[in-house]
């Protein structure tokens, strides 16, 4: 493989910006970047000279093999008028306008001192594409997620995802004509949907690669970099400080999320020794700043942060966890924000009822405003298991199946992890619902 790890994440920005500058298309970008990329891995199997520069030898490539395209079909539309009818004047033709530009021009003009990355999110969030169709743009483009990951992500089907990417690169073209970086007052404009693309690059690693092979895997830290980017250029910004502590504080927590033999952790078994001491103080004072604001990130971090300070699960502030959740609720109203307020709102009965004496094994001394209580919040997660966009609704049933788990409801408990092992895709998650469903995973 011609790129190792993290080359092809540092790489595939430039090249694609590069080349939407040069060509003005972002659909063009995308398609003549891959087929460069693709030449580079067929060079170097041949046995050719070793690449120095990834992204410049790629974007190199691409060039010639765009214009080499753009000449032939500049030679089909001066001839086609000949033998078919009226004379056209070859000048007006604005490929061959392009075809002019000197191929290596671009270094000092096109890629100016802004993050490649977030130039092309800047670029894909543009004012002229529905809200819905950016995301799809963005996650696809600059964020590398597949179709598949942005269609669960966002609870769509992928016929539906696939059909929004499309759009928003015509809505694009239509638009704008030819590619450009916005300026500054665009680009602040645009920067709410571009922390969302940020933010949702990380909850898809977070939900789905729970332990990453190798650094290409490692979608996580893909979302951190760009959010380092992002602070760079908005490090004031008390939104950017909270969604960079969010990245932070739950890559720092992610090596307590998997045993030794691969199988995912409850909360209340994570060694919290495990977790990486440097980023979570990082991740704690971004949460710091953070805590200036009041918009969605801001309140997440401060989510966050509560979770990463507590010594033990049981001394967790769940109360506080629940409050905070309610206010990011009414600022950013989702299925997966209510699951989440649910479970805290369970932990914190569970944990307050343990504290009085309460059994772990059973329910039968717990307080009957308590049993209440849980049963309210069984009865929202039973409702959002079955309505919810399916990551809100196998969040749902996760939440179930540990209150029935957690409240001596066992069997019943078991049973549910043993559905949702034949559905959940994550092998960590899968093994973690055998297990507790009394299963040996294969």
């Amino acid at each position: 493989m011609p790129f190792g790890p993290g080359e092809f994440e540092e790489a595939w920005p430039r090249i694609v910006r590069a080349l939407a500058s040069f060509t003005g298309s972002l659909d063009d970008a995308e398609e003549y970047a891959a087929e460069a990329v693709a030449r580079a891995a067929a060079h170097e199997r041949a046995g050719g000279a070793a690449i120095e520069s990834y992204a410049a030898w790629c974007t190199s490539v691409a060039k010639r093999a765009w214009l080499d395209d753009a000449r032939r079909r500049s030679v089909e539309r001066r001839l086609a008028p000949e033998l078919a009818g009226p004379d056209t004047d070859p000048a007006a033709d604005p490929a061959t306008e392009r075809i002019a530009m000197d191929a290596d021009d671009l270094s000092a003009h096109a890629l100016e001192e802004l993050d490649d990355r977030l130039a092309l999110l800047f670029v894909a969030c543009d004012e002229a594409i529905s809200p819905a169709s950016r995301m799809v743009l963005a996650l696809r483009v600059v964020c590398g997620l597949t179709v598949p990951e942005i269609a669960g992500h966002l609870g769509v089907q992928e016929t539906a995802a696939a059909a929004r990417l499309t759009r928003a690169k015509r809505a694009l073209s239509e638009a704008r004509g030819t590619f450009h970086v916005p300026d500054v007052a665009e680009r602040a404009r645009r920067l709410p949907v571009v922390l969302a693309c940020v933010s949702g690059m990380f909850t898809v690693a977070h939900r789905t690669v729970l332990d990453p092979a190798d650094a290409l895997a490692d979608t996580g830290r893909q979302a951190l970099s760009i959010a380092d980017a992002l602070v760079a250029s908005y490090p004031d910004d008390t939104e950017v400080r909270g969604l960079r502590a969010v990245i932070r504080l739950g890559l720092a927590r992610r090596p307590g999320r998997v045993a030794a033999d691969g199988t995912g952790l409850a909360l209340d078994e994570v060694d919290r020794r495990t977790w990486d001491r440097a980023l979570l103080h990082a991740g704690l004072d971004d949460a710091t700043v953070a805590a200036a604001g009041d918009g969605r990130f801001a309140i997440e971090a401060a989510i966050a942060g509560l979770h990463s300070s507590a010594p033990t699960f049981a001394s967790t502030d769940w109360p506080r966890i629940v409050q905070l959740y309610g206010a990011l609720e009414e600022r950013w109203p989702s299925s997966s924000v209510r699951v989440a307020r649910l479970v805290a709102t369970a932990q914190a009965l569970l944990v307050a009822r343990d504290d009085d004496g309460a059994a772990d094994d059973g329910a039968d001394d717990t307080p009957n405003d308590t049993l209440v209580a849980l049963a309210e919040v069984e009865r929202e997660l039973a409702s959002l298991e079955s309505h919810a966009p399916a990551y809100a609704s196998r969040d749902a049933s996760l939440a179930l199946a540990d209150l029935e788990w957690r409240t001596g409801r066992r069997e019943h408990a078991a049973a549910r992890y043993r559905d949702l092992a034949e559905v959940v895709a994550v092998e960590p998650l899968r093994r973690f619902c055998l297990r507790r469903a009394g299963l040996t995973p294969p």
